[in-house]
This record gives C-alpha cells, structure tokens and sequence, in this order.
C-alpha cells in the first residue's frame, strides 16, 4: 500500500490518530517523511506501518 504514496498525500497513522492528519514530504524504498500536525516531521519505515491515505493535496 505504501508504494502509492507520493509527496503531498495527507495520510493518517493508523496507530498514532492523535498526530493528526499528515502531508507525505516523501518516499525512497521503505522510507516515508511524513509531517504531521501535531507530531511534527517523522521518517517511518513503510515495511512496519500502512498509512491510511485520506486525500492528495498535491499541486
């Protein structure tokens, strides 16, 4: 599912909602930026999380 994402995605933290919603900055291999509202700027490793993709605020 990861393999889809691409900057500017807002996708959410299925084990963290409280980080808010967050826009993917970007991904190389299994390592996804994401900047979320209320975590602040996080490099999660896509082979242990699945985003959930909400919508694409790309421009």
């Amino acid at each position: 599912m990861n393999e889809i994402l691409e900057p500017g995605m807002i996708v959410r933290h299925p084990d963290a909602p409280e980080w808010g919603e967050g826009q993917v900055q970007s991904r190389i291999g299994d390592r996804i930026t994401v900047n979320f509202t209320e975590a602040g700027k996080r490099v999660l490793d896509g082979r242990r999380v699945a985003l959930e993709i909400l919508r694409f605020d790309g421009a």
